[in-house]
């Protein structure tokens, strides 16, 4: 046997390498299945992946695995078959879920296998949950919303108040 190793599985490390940088960066990684996806759709689908800061990729599954076997990341095996893509969420952690569910509606090709949150394994249902929870965003506006209401109530009651009692006067 010799040292050297073949220029084929350099490459494969490297790219391994890559897959593990990938997805030890990434705030949530979805697998996406896209077998039959028109170009069109596909092509509007990469431009909405973008503008949200997700990266979408189609990786060798086997590669895909290898690095998350080095990773200590279980669960994935029988989900990396077939036709592949990987969508890494590097800004908001569920903007990769809720654009491949959202995209899944009309593009019927299109479809959640599975997922990775927190370094740990997540099933289609799960993917599909977060995609349904509202962006940071919302939920600060829902809160401060009701976090006013109490106080918009309390001023209103102060006011009727100071109005009887000027009436009054």
């Amino acid at each position: 046997m010799s040292d050297h190793k073949s220029a084929a599985r350099i490459e494969k490390e490297q790219h391994v390498e890559e897959i593990k940088s990938y997805i030890q960066n990434c705030k949530g990684m979805v697998v996406v299945e896209y077998q039959g996806i028109s170009v069109a759709d596909d092509t509007q689908l990469r431009a909405k992946f973008r503008a949200e800061n997700v990266q979408y990729k189609v990786l060798k599954n086997r590669l895909v695995l290898r690095a998350l076997q080095e990773l200590g990341i279980e669960g994935f095996d029988h989900h990396l078959e077939g036709a592949s893509a990987f969508a890494f969420a590097n800004g908001d952690a569920l903007a990769a879920a809720k654009i491949v569910v959202e995209q899944g509606k009309t593009i019927k090709a299109l479809k959640a296998k599975c997922g990775l949150m927190d370094g740990a394994y997540i099933d289609e249902t799960v993917v599909t949950k977060l995609a349904s929870i509202p962006s940071k965003e919302v939920l600060l506006a829902q809160l401060l919303g009701m976090l006013q209401s109490p106080i918009s109530g309390f001023a209103r009651a102060i006011q009727q108040i100071a109005e009887k009692q000027e009436a009054q006067a």
